[in-house]
């Protein structure tokens, strides 16, 4: 009896292990681009499979590009570290002023490639920016190529030519930036920039080429300018981020595909996208 008993016990418990090991998880991503941009078909949704896959179909990625789940780009930090989305992708330099140890990667003629400057930022971020990032859990940085001058009109051959015209800024840097060099630049987010053209509110923007295709840049500029040289003009510093109670409320092996799609790797990987 006294046995049975046990072997009972021991089979209640076991099934209770395996159900927790068992454990599934459905994950919010939410980004401020279309779906049919580069970054959400070239990285995005491919990490968001990756990890599916790694985790034999435990951990779920629902992915909701262009806001969808509400709020404003500049507000995607706040939502991953309050819960209101598992997972963002999201730009530190949405909020001037806050994280102010990343911006030394966007300071301008610093960024070489895409991919070193990804390995250069994640390597620094993970000895130096744990307690800018400490409300949430950071799953790499990483930054896009190398921006350009996306005008209409008049298009710019000279830095005189920039003198008085209205630019968009991605970042309190290239903000500086541009207004050392003559121009006048407008703060805003990328979402709000095909609009700002189409009205006249800005003569141009310092985009990447990665997202003008699906914003349709293209077709409200007439001319593009590039700094030539090794080292862009500008870049701009990305972060993936989850929300740091859902990471721990996670079981050691659902954090252990999380971990092995984080870090230096990804952030190569995100870069070359």
């Amino acid at each position: 009896m006294i046995r049975t008993a046990l072997a009972l016990i021991a089979t209640i418990l076991l099934a209770g292990v395996q159900d927790a090991t068992a454990q599934e998880v459905t994950l919010r991503l939410q980004h401020f681009l279309p779906a049919t941009s580069h970054t959400h078909a070239g990285f995005i949704a491919p990490w968001a499979k990756r990890v599916e896959e790694a985790s034999q179909g435990r951990i779920r990625i629902d992915i909701y590009p262009s806001m969808q789940l509400g709020g404003r780009a500049p507000q995607l930090y706040d939502q991953v570290r309050d819960g209101v989305v598992d997972i963002a992708w999201t730009l530190p330099g949405y909020t001037p002023g806050r994280f102010p140890k990343v911006e030394v990667f966007e300071l301008p003629f610093v960024a070489g490639t895409a991919t070193a400057t990804s390995q250069a930022v994640q390597a620094f971020a993970e000895k130096h920016l744990a307690e800018e990032f400490a409300a949430v859990h950071p799953i790499l940085f990483h930054v896009h190529a190398a921006g350009a001058f996306h005008m209409r009109g008049k298009p710019i051959r000279t830095l005189g030519d920039l003198k008085g015209l209205k630019i968009r800024a991605p970042s309190r840097i290239s903000n500086r930036m541009l207004a050392a060099i003559g121009a006048s630049p407008v703060g805003m987010p990328v979402p709000q920039v095909p609009e700002a053209l189409s009205k006249g509110v800005i003569d141009g923007a310092l985009l990447p080429y990665e997202v003008t295709t699906a914003l349709r840049i293209h077709e409200l500029t007439d001319s593009n300018t590039e700094i030539a040289g090794p080292r862009g003009i500008y870049t701009a510093v990305f972060l993936l981020a989850m929300n740091k109670q859902r990471y721990d409320s996670l079981p050691a092996d659902l954090k252990a595909v999380i971990d092995a799609n984080s870090g230096l790797a990804t952030a190569q990987w995100a870069g070359e996208a």
